[in-house]
């Protein structure tokens, strides 16, 4: 016996075509899904480059205040020998050049971490992945007024949610589909013989064609339930929806806003940047002349090197929320 059976449905209610919808739906969402977790990892891999190349500014502030006090130890060093000054002066140098290098042997350390995790993103191993040292200069790119609510649309996460909106949609139909009979056409054909000999003869020809009808007769009840339970399902997919498009407005406007604020802040720490490097200069020729004593001095000095490295952080900040900008609003624009 060589059979052969074909079966086709005659879609009158349309359960075929919405399978197919719902199908076709859930597709477009896994692959939003995935596009959405490359963003992510885009995301995270600008962050913590731009950590990393602020970690770097922190270490050139951090050598240069080291060089700085290795020189003001050795000329304090010659006064103390030469009776000018007293044993404090240098016993406070030489604290402050030990507080230095450990300032940099704990940036050293920082940015060894943020480089191994950078590792891991970028999907290479620790031990062979290296970033050469670059300090981060300049400014982030601006974002250029105008830009339309509409780019929310691009993001991957809500066009997900749009398409499970439609899958669950597309399942009402199926549910309610099944309140209506079924029609398939079904045919047989083959051959079918005793002897293997004459399997293969006309006479041997087998074949059937007809219809079928199946009948919801009972279990209205159950196919009720189905509908409602796939009519609650879509309702919970409009919700996801809409806290998906509000958790982006919201990504948004806290990105604007730390941009916008962060600018702000930046410009008043340059300020106070340039006034310290100023003072501690004033302040190091008043010592010089033998106006002031070495506490005030160091006083300057570390003030200066306190503003500067919170101006390498605010300003790997800036970066950090024109990055969150850009994947809030599902890519650059």
């Amino acid at each position: 016996s060589v059979p052969i059976d074909l079966s086709y449905e005659l879609d009158l209610w349309g359960r075929v075509r919405r399978s197919f919808e719902s199908a076709r739906a859930q597709a477009d969402a896994v692959e939003d899904d995935y596009h959405s977790v490359l963003l992510t990892l885009a995301g995270d891999v600008a962050a913590q480059y731009f950590q990393l190349r602020a970690f770097d500014s922190e270490l050139a502030a951090l050598n240069e205040a080291v060089v700085l006090r290795e020189r003001s130890m050795d000329l304090l060093e010659q006064r103390l020998k030469a009776g000018t000054i007293s044993e404090v002066d240098v016993a406070r140098a030489r604290s402050e050049l030990s507080t230095a290098r450990a300032g940099v042997a704990d940036v050293k350390r920082e940015r060894q971490e943020t480089q191994d995790t950078l590792s891991v993103l970028c999907g290479a191993p620790s031990s062979t992945f290296h970033v050469p040292v670059k300090p981060l200069t300049g400014s982030p790119p601006v974002i250029p007024a105008g830009v339309p609510a509409s780019v929310l649309e691009r993001r991957p996460d809500i066009a997900s949610a749009e398409r499970k909106v439609a899958a669950a949609n597309a399942q009402i139909g199926i549910a309610k589909a099944a309140y209506f009979s079924t029609v398939r056409l079904t045919g047989q054909g083959g051959v079918l013989s005793n002897d293997a000999d004459l399997l293969f003869n006309s006479a041997s020809k087998v074949w059937s064609i007809g219809p079928s009808l199946n009948l919801p007769i009972t279990g209205y009840a159950v196919i009720g339930f189905n509908v409602k339970k796939a009519k609650a399902a879509r309702e919970e997919a409009i919700a996801n929806y809409r806290q998906t498009v509000l958790t982006a407005v919201k990504d948004v406007d806290t990105s604007l806003a730390q941009i916008r604020f962060r600018r702000e802040q930046a410009a008043a720490v340059s300020e106070a940047l340039k006034s310290a490097e100023k003072a501690a200069e004033l302040v190091r020729q008043q010592y010089d002349r033998g106006v002031i004593t070495y506490l005030d001095l160091l006083d300057a000095e570390r003030s200066r090197l306190d503003i500067d490295r919170q101006s390498s952080q605010l300003t790997a900040q800036r970066y950090l929320a024109t990055v969150r900008l850009i994947k809030a609003i599902g890519g650059a624009w």
